[in-house]
């Protein structure tokens, strides 16, 4: 139950027009009234909705009064510290006047007639006293006013419509339960909410709102945990606990009405333990075909797990169990060797690095290079200055030896000439023979005794000219591999198909010599 007991303020909107018994009218109007007194009952049927009995009084003010009286509903939302409310009521009003302003009266007598008042306010909660006031901070109020004045003294009285605005504030006590205890509430938490397995997990409720004169019991499940205690801390062993969430429920009661006891959850997890890691390096990195390496590998568990050792390589063999490990090369290419090291804890959990090792090849043999062989000279027969005469044989059977020798080596034979004189006459410039027709020749027949004589086969030699100057054949040997031409620059290939070779036939003597024949060099 409240009562409320203020101060009020009523600003009324109308006027009333009336017929003096002379029979001239008159029209007065309301003004608003500063002072006036306020009180209500309200019987709340629950938390929220109750009926109201309202009473307001404004006596007589410049020109009117009214008091009035009204019940209905009253609805409020009690919060933490204010409680808005509106209300609707019907009832009755005793209005007076208004007197005329012209000539100060006559006024019209107070009559009864109906009111409609819809408002609402908001209250204050004051904390003191068991919170059994609270401070009405304000209520406006929307008035309706209906009153036949009627037949009066001195006129014929008037019908007044009264809308008024009404403000109020003042003092509210409230009577019985103003507001039920709150429920009891629980609150849980762990610490720490992730740990490992085998790791202590503390739980702890926190209940609120629980009466003090009543002994509070808790208690603790969960599903899969093993959890006991009756007290508002417990702890979980979590060593048998499979990585996962977990959910721990808490229970407080101190009665069995609804209210008295409340549930909480809190949540944990259990991890999974953590990998180890491992890196490794080779000591040293770099070895010739048969040495060995030192591989040394470390494991890190970061939850100090017991750790074991394993290597593997992909060439050669390596030996060891723990954080070293030795590789031998032996029998193993030349390349690079990856070695794996492994490492495992007690969970079953592995983690790999690897390293290298670069095994060095021989150094290559040397490139094979064009071998000079020796030189024929063609100076002897000056009539026969391209015939392979009888002491270039000790040469070129040196050379076919050698090219027997070495069947997948090429012989090369570079014919070469001194300068000819210049022609002088017409025939000797057509029949003359030039320095490169000398040297291609010589090249070529010299390839033509090694084929006939010696039975080298004509596929591997090659015939060219150079420009050495000499009347000769430079005879080389190119074994497989070789770049004759990187060898020895220079040199031009011959067309053996314009070239031909000449017989070595022996020199015959003649008595008599055509005098053209004898200024130039014989072509045989």
């Amino acid at each position: 139950m409240d009562v409320f007991l203020g101060y009020s303020y009523l600003a009324p909107h109308g006027s009333v027009t009336s017929t003096r018994l002379d029979g001239t009218q008159f029209t007065d109007s309301y003004s608003s009234i500063n002072e006036g007194a306020i009180g209500s009952f309200a019987y709340y049927f629950n938390r929220y909705v109750g009926g109201q009995f309202e009473y307001a009084n404004h006596p007589d003010g410049n020109n009117d009064g009214a008091q009035d009286a009204g019940v209905g509903l009253i609805f409020r939302y009690p919060t933490s510290g204010m409680t808005p409310f509106v209300h609707a009521l019907a009832g009755g009003v005793r209005l007076g006047g208004p007197n005329s302003p012209q000539t100060n009266g006559p006024w019209h007598g107070y009559t009864w007639g109906p009111a409609l008042t819809v408002g609402g306010g908001l209250d204050y909660e004051l904390p003191f006293a068991d919170h059994r006031f609270a401070l009405r901070l304000f209520q406006a109020d929307y008035q309706y006013y209906h009153v036949d004045f009627g037949p009066e003294a001195v006129n014929t009285g008037g019908r007044a419509n009264v809308s008024s605005a009404r403000l109020s504030a003042g003092i509210v006590v409230h009577f019985g339960s103003i507001v039920p205890p709150p429920p009891v509430a629980y609150a849980c938490s762990v610490n720490p909410n992730s740990v490992f397995p085998g790791e202590q997990v503390t739980v702890t409720g926190t209940a609120t709102y629980l009466n003090p004169k009543k002994t509070a019991t808790y208690s603790w499940s969960g599903q899969g945990l093993t959890v006991g205690g009756a007290n508002p801390t417990t702890t979980i062993d979590t060593g048998s606990l499979q990585p996962g969430n977990y959910t721990v429920t808490g229970h407080v009661t101190e009665g069995n009405k609804p209210g008295q006891s409340a549930d909480c959850t809190a949540q944990f997890t259990v991890k999974q333990f953590e990998p180890p890691t491992i890196s490794c390096t080779a000591n040293p990195a770099t070895v010739n075909p048969g040495e060995s390496s030192t591989i040394t590998c470390n494991g890190v568990s970061p939850q100090n797990r017991p750790l074991t050792y394993s290597y593997s390589a992909s060439a050669g063999s390596i030996s060891g169990t723990g954080t070293t490990a030795t590789l031998s090369t032996t029998g193993a290419p030349a390349g690079t060797i990856t070695v794996t090291g492994t490492v495992q804890d007690d969970k079953g959990q592995t983690a790999s690095a690897t390293t290298t090792v670069d095994v060095q090849a021989p150094p290559p043999p040397p490139a094979p290079k064009t071998q000079t062989l020796c030189s024929i000279q063609f100076d002897h027969d000056k009539r026969r200055p391209t015939r392979v005469d009888n002491e270039a044989k000790a040469c070129l059977d040196d050379v076919a030896l050698n090219a027997q020798q070495k069947p997948d080596a090429t012989l090369v034979v570079v014919g070469n000439s001194a300068p000819t004189r210049t022609p002088r006459t017409r025939w000797e410039r057509e029949h003359w023979p030039t320095a490169d027709k000398l040297a291609a020749q010589r090249a070529v027949n010299t390839k033509a005794y090694l084929v006939t004589e010696k039975g080298i086969d004509a596929s591997r030699i090659q015939v060219r000219t150079g420009t050495s100057g000499q009347n000769e054949v430079e005879d080389y040997l190119v074994p497989a591999g070789a770049n004759f031409d990187n060898d020895v620059p220079g040199t031009t290939a011959v067309d053996e198909n314009a070239v031909k070779a000449q017989p070595r036939n022996p020199v015959r003597r003649h008595h008599h010599h055509h005098k053209a024949a004898a200024k130039a060099p014989a072509a045989q």
